[in-house]
């Protein structure tokens, strides 16, 4: 969740076109991250981010947080 909370506005708009899967490991154990845009507007962009080990109950009921990223403010 830090990792991407810290990319702005426009990066997460770059890099999260579709859902982003991927797999990271923390003491021998695989863990299961999925990404993706629930709702992007002019003012903000709301992400979601799931995480899983793969086994149940934990691949249905996946631990999940999210959070807003706002796009800052043009000064013309």
């Amino acid at each position: 969740m830090c990792r991407w909370s810290t990319l702005s506005y426009d990066q997460l708009i770059s890099r999260l076109s579709t859902v982003d899967v991927y797999e990271v490991e923390d003491d021998f154990k695989k863990y299961q991250v999925e990404i993706e845009i629930l709702e992007k507007t002019e003012d903000y962009v709301h992400v979601a981010v799931s995480v899983d080990d793969g086994h149940l109950p934990a691949s249905i009921w996946p631990a999940t947080g999210s959070f807003i990223q706002k796009r800052p403010s043009s000064s013309a």
